[in-house]
C-alpha cells in the first residue's frame, strides 16, 4: 500500500477527521489502521490539512492518534470476466466466499478479491500484432456463460496505442497478461484479463449517446401498454411500504427484454434479499434454459449493513452495469431503494455539519440522483453495435408521501413514473401501480392515441365511482353506469395480472395487442341494458370470460372457444362502435 499516511484527530460516527501530510485527493480509498484490522474509507471532504472520511464499517475501537494510510487510488471495482452470478456486497466482496471465511457473522476489515484468480478463461484473440487500438477497444473474447465477453483495452488508457503482442488462443487466468501495448511514447502496457475502474466516474468510452425510443418489453400489461419504459431509459417506482415494489422488480428481472440484470439491494431488509438469493438460482431463464443467475449480478448491502457502504453499493451497480453495456448488451439495472440511499446520504451531511435542504436531506440532493440516473442510456459502440443500460429504481416515501423531497428529487429526472397505491395493494391487485396517477414520457408497444382512448374510460369511470359514493348508484344515470362498468372491467382483465398463473403472469407484446384490440371493441361498443342490474350482471359475466381468456393458452382451442363466446356476448348488445373507436379499429 502506497501513498500518504495521516493520524485521527476525531471521530463522529462512521466519519472519521484525519490530519494528513502529503497529498490526497476526493473518493481517495483510505485505510484506518487498528490492532487487527484495517478499515476501508473514502475521503469525503478536505479541508487544509485536514480530511473527512466515511468508513464503511463498524467504527468501533476507532481513537484519537491511530493511523490512516491512504492508497492513491480511488473507490474502484475490478471488471473482468466472472462477474455474472456473482453475490457482492457494496464494495465488491463476494458474500458467499466471506462467508465461507468469516461465518454467519461477518467480521469487518475482511476484504476478498472479487474475481477468482485461479479459473482459466479461453482467451480467443481479436487483434494481431501491429494493429491500432484504443480505449474500450476489444482484444480478445472469453465465454462467460451464454456470452461472449470482451476483453477491452483497459478504459484509462487514453490515446492511441500499438499492439506490441498477443497472446494465441488458450486458456488464461485472471492476471496472466493477455496482450501488450505500446502508447506514443515508446512505453509498453500489460494488459490482462480484468482491472479497475473508479465507480463514481461514469464510462464514457462510446462513439455517440442516442436517444431511447424503443421500448423496454417487460412482460406487464401495465406497463408495456400504459407506462411503457424505453430502452436505455430510466423510471421510478415510488410506494409505501408493502405495497409490492420488491415483487414488481423480481417479475421485471424475470421478464424484461434485456440481456444482463443487475440488482442493488440498498439498505433493503435482509429478508426480501433472502427471498431473490434463493429463488434466482432456481428460476429457469427462458432465453437460454439455464439458471436465471447465470446473467445477473446482486449487489447486496442490507439495512443491516453499514450505513456508508449503501452509497458504494449503488455505484459500483451502475459501474458494473456500464461495463457490459460496452459489450454491445443491453442492461437492466434494477436499484432498491434508493430512499434508504439518501437517508445515508442525509446521515453523512449531518456529520459533515453541512446546511440541510428540505427534511434535513442535503442541499446537493436532486443533483446526486440526477446524475446516478443519467448513467443509463442507450449508446452506439465504436465498432457500431449498440448498448444500453436502463436504470429503475424504487423509492420508500415515509406513509407513502410522494411529495416528500427524494421522490420529487427523482420525478424530476426519470422518464417514467410508476406510483404505487397502498389502496391497490390492500385490494390485493397486482401491480399496484396507480392508473391515474402514473406516467410516461416513452412510446410503448401501442400507439399513444389507441392508449389515450382506453385510458379516458378509466378516468371517467372514476369520476363516476367518486360521484356514486356521493350520490349513490341510483343517483347515476345508466350511461354514467356503464361508462363506469368500462372502467372497471379495464382494471380488472387488463390492469391486473396473475403472477402465479404461468400463462398471466408474462404476457409477450403480440398478445398483449390482440387482447387490446378486443378491449377497444368492448370500449367503443353502444350498449343497451334494461336497467343498470343487467349492465352489472352483463359485465360481470363478461369480466369472468376475458379473465379465462387471459389464462388460456394463446392461440389455443380453449383461447379460441372463449373468444368466440366473448364475440358472441358482444354482438347481442351492442348497437355498434362510435366513430373514434371505429377510426382506432380500422
Amino acid at each position: 500500500m502506497i501513498g500518504t499516511k495521516g493520524t485521527v484527530v476525531a471521530v463522529n460516527g462512521n466519519m472519521v477527521s484525519v490530519r494528513f501530510d502529503g497529498a490526497v485527493s476526493m473518493n481517495e480509498v483510505g485505510y484506518v489502521k487498528l490492532a487487527d484490522a484495517q478499515l476501508k474509507s473514502e475521503v469525503i471532504r478536505i479541508r487544509g490539512d485536514i480530511s473527512q472520511l466515511q468508513v464503511f464499517e463498524i467504527t468501533k475501537g476507532i481513537k484519537v492518534g491511530d493511523v490512516v494510510e491512504y492508497s492513491g487510488d480511488m473507490l474502484a471495482v475490478e471488471l473482468g470476466p466472472g462477474l455474472l452470478g456473482q453475490v457482492y456486497d457494496g464494495l465488491q466482496n463476494p458474500l458467499p466466499q466471506l462467508a465461507a471465511q468469516a461465518g454467519y457473522f461477518l467480521e469487518r476489515g475482511v476484504y476478498l478479491a472479487p474475481l477468482s484468480a485461479d479459473k482459466e478463461w479461453a482467451f480467443t484473440p481479436a487483434v494481431k500484432e501491429g494493429d491500432t487500438v484504443e480505449r474500450a477497444d476489444t482484444l480478445g473474447t472469453v465465454p462467460e456463460g451464454s456470452f461472449t465477453h470482451r476483453i477491452m483495452v483497459p478504459f484509462n488508457l487514453y490515446g492511441n496505442y500499438t499492439v506490441v503482442s498477443v497472446k494465441p488462443a488458450g486458456s488464461y487466468k485472471l492476471k496472466d497478461t493477455i496482450a501488450e501495448l505500446k502508447d506514443e511514447k515508446g512505453n509498453t502496457v500489460p494488459v490482462t484479463l480484468s482491472f479497475r475502474w473508479p465507480v463514481k466516474r461514469p464510462i464514457d468510452c462510446y462513439e455517440e449517446r442516442l436517444k431511447p425510443k424503443d421500448p423496454m418489453v417487460t412482460r406487464i400489461r401495465l406497463i408495456d401498454t400504459f407506462f411503457p419504459v424505453a430502452r436505455g431509459g430510466t423510471y421510478c417506482i415510488p410506494g409505501p411500504f408493502g405495497a409490492g415494489k420488491t415483487v414488481l422488480q423480481q417479475i421485471t428481472s424475470r421478464f424484461a427484454d434485456v440481456d444482463i440484470v443487475i440488482v442493488a439491494a440498498c439498505g433493503e431488509r435482509a429478508g426480501e434479499v433472502v427471498e431473490t438469493l434463493k429463488e434466482f438460482p432456481e428460476l429457469i431463464d427462458e432465453k437460454t434454459g439455464r439458471s436465471l443467475m447465470e446473467r445477473t449480478v446482486i449487489i447486496c448491502n442490507t439495512s443491516s449493513m453499514p450505513v456508508a457502504a449503501r452509497e458504494a453499493s449503488v455505484y459500483t451497480a451502475v459501474t458494473l452495469a456500464e461495463y457490459y453495456r460496452q459489450m454491445g448488451l443491453s442492461v437492466l439495472l434494477l436499484a432498491d431503494s434508493t430512499s434508504r440511499w439518501a437517508q445515508a446520504m442525509r446521515e453523512m451531511s449531518g456529520r459533515l455539519e453541512e446546511i440541510p435542504g428540505e427534511e434535513a436531506f442535503p442541499a446537493y440532493l436532486e443533483s446526486t440522483i440526477a446524475s446516478f440516473y443519467e448513467r443509463a442510456g442507450i449508446v452506439r459502440l465504436r465498432d457500431g453495435s449498440i448498448g444500453s443500460v436502463t436504470i429503475g429504481g424504487t423509492v420508500s416515501p415515509a406513509g407513502g408521501n410522494f411529495e416528500e423531497p427524494v421522490t420529487q428529487a427523482t420525478l424530476k429526472v426519470v422518464g417514467a413514473f410508476h406510483g404505487l397505491s397502498r389502496e391497490r395493494s390492500d385490494a390485493r391487485k397486482f401491480p399496484a401501480i396507480h392508473p391515474l396517477d402514473s406516467w410516461s414520457k416513452y412510446s410503448g408497444i401501442i400507439a399513444g392515441e389507441t392508449v389515450g382512448y382506453a385510458h379516458g374510460f378509466m378516468r371517467r369511470g372514476s369520476e363516476v365511482e367518486q360521484m356514486m359514493k356521493v350520490v349513490g348508484e341510483e343517483g347515476t344515470s345508466i350511461e354514467d353506469y356503464v361508462i363506469y362498468l368500462k372502467g372497471d372491467l379495464i382494471d380488472s382483465v387488463y390492469f391486473q395480472q396473475n403472477s402465479f398463473d404461468p400463462v398471466d403472469a408474462a404476457v409477450k407484446p403480440e398478445r398483449q395487442k390482440y387482447v387490446f384490440k378486443l378491449l377497444i371493441t368492448i370500449l367503443g361498443s353502444r350498449f343497451s341494458f334494461g336497467d343498470k342490474n343487467e349492465a352489472r350482471a352483463w359485465f360481470s359475466k363478461l369480466r369472468q370470460k376475458l379473465l379465462d381468456f387471459n389464462g388460456s393458452e394463446w392461440k389455443g382451442d380453449r383461447f379460441s372457444t372463449i373468444e368466440k363466446e366473448i364475440d358472441s356476448m358482444i354482438a347481442e348488445k351492442s348497437s355498434g362502435l362510435d366513430k373514434a373507436a371505429e377510426k382506432l379499429l380500422a
